[in-house]
């Protein structure tokens, strides 16, 4: 297998042959080998001729233009689609965006209010969005001193337990978030981690935002120097770095204030998450796939985290319309990652996870290897992680216990090969 640690260098003179294509390579520039990589994936998987691509790298003539290009690549795979559209919203109309990020935060973590506000360059801290629709709102010495400081408030006011957490990354501060909770009930540790990285992550997707405008500017430019395109693009593969690592961040604190909502005790989401990547990895499935499956076990029971917690916390016996409304969780976790953009790949791996193999599944009754293998790996990890953990009706059961039911339960409710597959590791 060829060494891709020292990648080799293409000659200029080389780009004459016709019976292999080349790529000319900035001088020096280990960027330029990581695009002329992904142009060869996208030849291996559309089979274009070696001729045809040879024609290709011909029109790409000097530096800068090859610069521009990948720049323009860059900016379609993180455009205002992928990025800002993270807690709820699909307008580009300022207050309607920060009213649908309030309210959508203020469900998610059962708050009586959320508000947001922001502040321009050179310009005071200003009210951008509230839950409750409320713009006669002043801005508190609190929700300043959070934004200037860049620091984390917490007091108790009239009843009501008040935390302000500043909207900052790593490269700027813009603004604060305010929640308010009844102070009988005060805000989780687990949901203050979340709001943490929600705050940021949004900071990071406008950043994003910013930077993109200012690179079609200038690839719009015919004096731009290449000093200046090298430091933009270095700019923006830092903060895309930046908001894979906060994405990642915000999935997996997210899991955890589901199983919070849920009462789960056991850290059920990351166990079937864990379990569903070790089974991909079993059956050596790639590696995207792998994450794919690994990011919809932990949020396979998103959908609790907008249903009321009175619902989820009852004792006793359910009516038919509450125990309905607790069984199609998953369509409400569905509509919540939606419109998590940059997550909307794991969608149909949570949306048909409780199919079953037999057809007589929900929601849309399909059956064998119609269900999304992702789904199929899902739900027998997730089946496992359930029967070995404590519930309220019953003590965990043992692994050979566990893995008994499913083998009885294989090719009725579950896939028969992740079954095995499941069996064969625990055994």
């Amino acid at each position: 297998m060829e060494n891709f640690s020292e990648p080799k260098r293409v000659k200029e003179d080389e780009l004459n042959m016709t019976d292999a294509m080349t790529v000319c390579l900035l001088e020096n520039d280990p960027m330029e080998e990581i695009f002329a990589l992904n142009l060869g994936d996208f030849l291996c998987e559309h089979l274009i001729s070696s001729e045809f691509a040879h024609k290709i790298s011909d029109k790409v003539k000097t530096k800068n233009e090859r610069l521009k290009d990948q720049l323009l690549e860059l900016i379609s795979i993180y455009s205002i689609d992928s990025t800002l559209s993270i807690l709820g919203f699909d307008s580009n109309e300022d207050y309607i965006i920060y009213n649908s990020i309030a309210k959508t935060i203020k469900l998610m973590l059962s708050l009586d209010e959320c508000v947001i506000y922001l502040a321009k360059k050179d310009e005071p801290i200003k009210l951008a969005g509230t839950s409750s629709d409320d713009f006669n709102k002043t801005v508190d010495a609190r929700i300043t001193r959070s934004y200037e400081n860049e620091e984390v408030i917490m007091l108790n006011e009239d009843d009501k337990q008040i935390i302000v957490f500043p909207m900052k990354n790593k490269f700027e501060c813009i603004g604060a978030i305010e929640t308010t909770r009844d102070i009988n009930r005060p805000l989780e540790a687990e949901f203050i981690e979340l709001l943490k990285i929600t705050a940021g992550l949004f900071v990071t997707s406008l950043g994003i935002q910013k930077l993109i405008e200012q690179v079609k500017r200038v690839v719009n430019s015919e004096t731009v120097s290449t000093s200046e395109l090298l430091n933009l693009r270095a700019q923006l593969t830092s903060i895309i770095g930046d908001l894979g690592d906060k994405q990642q961040a915000f999935v997996e604190k997210l899991a955890v204030a589901v199983d919070l909502k849920g009462q789960y005790k056991n850290c059920h989401s990351q166990r079937t998450a864990d379990l569903s990547k070790e089974i991909c990895r079993f059956l050596e499935l790639n590696e995207k796939t792998t994450d794919l499956i690994y990011y919809a076990g932990l949020l396979q029971n998103i959908g609790k985290i907008t249903i009321n917690d009175d619902l989820l916390n009852k004792k006793g016996k359910l009516s038919k319309e509450e125990w309905d409304k607790l069984q199609e969780h998953p369509n409400a976790g569905v509509s919540l990652l939606m419109n998590i953009n940059f997550m909307s790949e794991v969608v149909p791996y949570i949306h048909y996870q409780k199919e079953r193999w037999d057809g007589l599944g929900k929601p849309e009754g399909l059956g064998g290897f119609s269900i999304p293998f992702g789904s199929r790996i899902i739900a027998v990890a997730d089946a496992y992680c359930a029967l070995t953990e404590d519930r309220p009706h019953r003590p965990a059961l043992s692994n050979d216990e566990a893995l008994e039911i499913l083998k009885k339960e294989s090719a009725v409710k579950w896939d028969p090969n992740v079954v095995n597959s499941l069996i064969q590791m625990k055994s």
